[in-house]
This record gives structure tokens, C-alpha cells and sequence, in this order.
């Protein structure tokens, strides 16, 4: 019988059900079981315990550790992160752009995309992003959050008029042209999500935004069959989008991506998308940020009748997450798992991704942000401060400021002495 490790007795969630349905949610002290005890002797567990990345059988085996053993994971993940940036959680003040929602991509869980003429189809003027940005400027945001689809242009004529009218040759010359103009006329950082780049436009995008990212979101080419999550996706292919990834390590972008988890993947895809994600990383030492993203149903979609995945499978993925990155930022978004978004920081999130006052989150509209004094404290409830950071993360700053311009000129305005967003006065 061995010691335990953390506590003789646990904190638990307990979920009672009454007669008449309703839920009832409370904390409970329990005194860990035998079942939790043997837990000393699976290989995965004692892996955790030598610290360091695990490798990926012992993430395959946690990753499907059972009830009885969850507490001794979510410690585990917990204590890697306070390692790592201990009593702080972080957040990014943004506006959400969505600079146009034309997309050649129909992926089963997105309510996002529009072809032309439908309902809500629209590509922002210039006039519109920059309202938009000095509006959330005013309230202390940081970053511009750009998110589009990927190269509507190739598919839809009516796109390409668009930017004819617009002046511009493609989606991400007119990207690139908004970013700058944020940049140029606001205090607000650009964060652009555009999807699969070249080389070229990397490197252009760079020179006007201190990071950017795009999910990899699995790497599991079987759910770009019919039917699939992915189906008639082709920018979706995971080849192409590991090696824009690449891409950005290779140019030493600070780049944010991440895993979409309940879309029809394994338990072994997730870990699977991890470690490449990890290796790209050991390899450029550019990944600033991994976000895990639960898939949620949306009445209007074609996987309006897939099942989400539970509290449970977030927090083990997210756990998985910490410990075969121990030294990456982690994230998860705050309102895909209301009203127990709390729970995530015990699996070992650092961050909380981006938060607006101002601007809903368009990927997922039914889903509002938490109020930001409620986020400050359920975040202070779990030992942590809350703490506003800009779109590129303190440890990736240097390389950033180190290049002459107007982006680096913003971006000295806007950063404290410790690397986050610099405190009002």
C-alpha cells in the first residue's frame, strides 16, 4: 500500500440528479480508494511521477484513464503547470474580426462559413475593421483577432469582385492590408487566423502581426471521407496544414495552434496531433500557445446530431495536453465549457484565450464570453491571477522586438516589464 501523493483526503465533483431532473453540482472531501491507489503500478502514472514530457504510450494511457484514477491525472497536470508559470492564468483583451466568412471549405461542425447570398454572407470594409478596433481599443483591448475563411476567392467568383472592388488581388493581400492598418491607426496587435500559408505569405503576415496561428485540428485523414467532419475540406488536409505550421518555425513565428477534440477522432488521434505538434516545436521552438477545443452542437450544422464530448473527456485531453507539453501554453476557451469552466484549470490550462467586452465569438455565437470580473474570480478560486497578456506571449517577445519597424514600435507601447500587457495606470 503506498502513501498517498497529494492529500488523505480529495476534493471531488458530485453530480446528483433529482426526481425531477434537476442537477445539482457540489464539491465533496473523499478519501482516495483502493481502485485509486493501484494507480502507483501503471506505467503511465509513474512516468508522470519521474516529470518531464511522457511519451506516447503513457499519454495513450492516460488519456483513457478511468474515473477512480482522473484525481491523481488532473494533479499531475496541475503541478506541471504551476512548474511551468506558477499562480498565474492568463487572457488576451481582443475584438474579434471576422473579415470575411466566405469559405471553399464545408466542414461538418461550422456555422461560421457562408457561400455567397446566404444569409449573414459578408467580407468587412476597411471603414468596418477599423471601427471595430478603435472601439475595443477604448476598452483596453490589445488584439485583433482576425478570422476568415480560406481563399473564398479560388471558389467564388463573387469573392473575387469583392476584391476587385476592394483593390486588392486576393484574401490575404486585403488581409495583410487590414492588419497593417490596425497596426498603423490603433493600439491594438494583429492576431491573423488565415488558414494555409506559403512561405512568401508568412513572411508577409509576420512583418504586420507578432503571431499568428491556425489549428491543426487532427491529424487523422479519415475524416475528410464523405460524411466525415472534414468532407469537401480540402484546406483541411492534415499534410498541408502541419506544414504551414512548419512553415512559421522555420521563419521563427510565434504561432498558436491546437487540436479540435469530438469530431469523430480516437483517443489515440488526439495524442497523435499532440506529438506532432510536440515535434514541430522540439524541432523550431516557435509553438506559443496549444488550444484544446471541445467540438459543440449547433442546431443548423451537419453534425447537428453528433454527441459532444463530456466534462471528463476535456479535462483527460486537456491534462494529456500539459503534460506531453509541459513547457507550452496551454488554452482552453472558457465559454465552450460554461458554467464549469473553472474545472479546466485543475487539468493544467494556463490561459484562457481570447476574451472581448465588446465582440461575440462568431465561431461559436450561441457560446457568450464570461464577463471578465466573473472570469477574475473563478480564476482566483483555484489559487490563480488573472492577468492580461498581449497575442504574442512574454517569452516570445524578443525575437518580435528585435526586428526594426512599426509593428515593433506598437508592440514596445504596449508591453509591461514582465512581458504581458502593460498595466493601466
Amino acid at each position: 500500500m503506498r502513501q498517498t501523493t497529494f492529500h488523505d483526503y480529495i476534493d471531488a465533483t458530485a453530480y446528483i440528479t433529482t426526481a425531477d431532473r434537476c442537477i445539482i453540482r457540489c464539491n465533496v472531501p473523499i478519501t482516495p480508494t483502493i481502485r485509486f491507489e493501484r494507480v502507483d503500478d501503471v506505467a503511465g502514472f509513474a512516468e508522470v511521477r519521474r516529470g518531464g514530457p511522457i511519451s506516447r504510450d503513457s499519454a495513450v494511457r492516460l488519456i483513457g484513464c478511468s474515473d477512480g484514477e482522473l484525481p491523481e491525472l488532473l494533479a499531475a497536470a496541475r503541478a506541471a503547470k504551476e512548474r511551468f508559470k506558477p499562480s498565474v492564468i492568463t487572457y488576451s483583451r481582443k475584438v474579434f474580426i471576422p473579415l470575411t466568412n466566405l469559405c471553399r471549405d464545408y466542414c461538418g461542425y461550422c456555422t461560421f462559413r457562408r457561400d455567397p447570398g446566404d444569409p449573414g454572407a459578408h467580407t468587412m470594409s476597411p471603414e468596418e475593421v477599423i471601427e471595430i478596433a478603435q472601439a475595443g481599443e477604448k476598452l483596453g483591448c490589445t488584439e485583433a483577432l482576425f478570422s476568415l475563411g480560406d481563399k473564398p476567392e479560388l471558389l467564388f467568383p463573387e469573392m473575387r469582385e469583392t476584391l476587385r472592388h476592394l483593390g486588392y488581388k486576393s484574401t490575404l493581400h486585403y488581409l495583410e492590408a487590414m492588419c497593417e492598418l490596425v497596426l498603423r491607426e490603433t493600439g491594438l496587435l494583429p492576431h491573423p487566423n488565415p488558414g494555409l500559408l506559403s512561405a512568401e505569405w508568412v513572411a508577409r503576415l509576420a512583418a504586420v502581426s507578432p503571431s499568428m496561428g491556425l489549428m491543426l485540428e487532427t491529424i487523422n485523414e479519415k475524416l475528410l471521407a464523405p460524411g466525415a467532419a472534414h468532407d469537401n475540406a480540402p484546406d483541411k488536409l492534415p499534410s498541408k496544414r502541419l506544414r504551414t505550421i512548419e512553415e512559421a518555425g522555420k521563419q521563427d513565428v510565434p504561432f498558436t495552434t491546437g487540436l479540435l477534440i469530438g469530431i469523430g477522432e480516437s483517443l489515440e488521434d488526439r495524442v497523435d496531433t499532440l506529438i506532432a505538434i510536440r515535434e514541430l516545436h522540439k524541432r523550431y521552438g516557435h509553438i506559443q500557445e496549444v488550444i484544446v477545443q471541445n467540438f459543440r452542437v449547433k442546431p443548423t450544422i451537419p453534425m447537428a446530431h453528433w454527441p459532444e464530448p463530456p466534462e471528463g473527456d476535456m479535462l483527460r485531453t486537456v491534462a494529456v495536453a500539459r503534460l506531453l507539453l509541459p513547457d507550452v501554453n496551454i488554452q482552453a476557451p472558457p465559454n465552450l465549457s460554461a458554467p464549469y469552466y473553472e474545472d479546466l484549470v485543475d487539468a493544467g490550462i494556463n490561459d484562457w484565450g481570447g476574451i472581448s467586452p465588446l465582440t461575440p465569438d462568431f465561431i461559436n455565437p450561441e457560446m457568450p464570453w464570461p464577463h471578465l470580473e466573473q472570469l477574475r474570480l473563478r480564476t482566483e478560486s483555484k489559487g490563480c491571477e488573472l492577468r492580461q497578456r498581449l497575442p504574442v506571449y512574454p517569452e516570445f517577445v524578443d525575437a518580435v522586438i528585435s526586428k526594426p519597424g512599426l509593428l515593433s514600435e506598437k508592440l514596445h507601447t504596449s508591453i509591461g516589464d514582465d512581458g504581458l500587457a502593460r498595466r493601466a495606470a
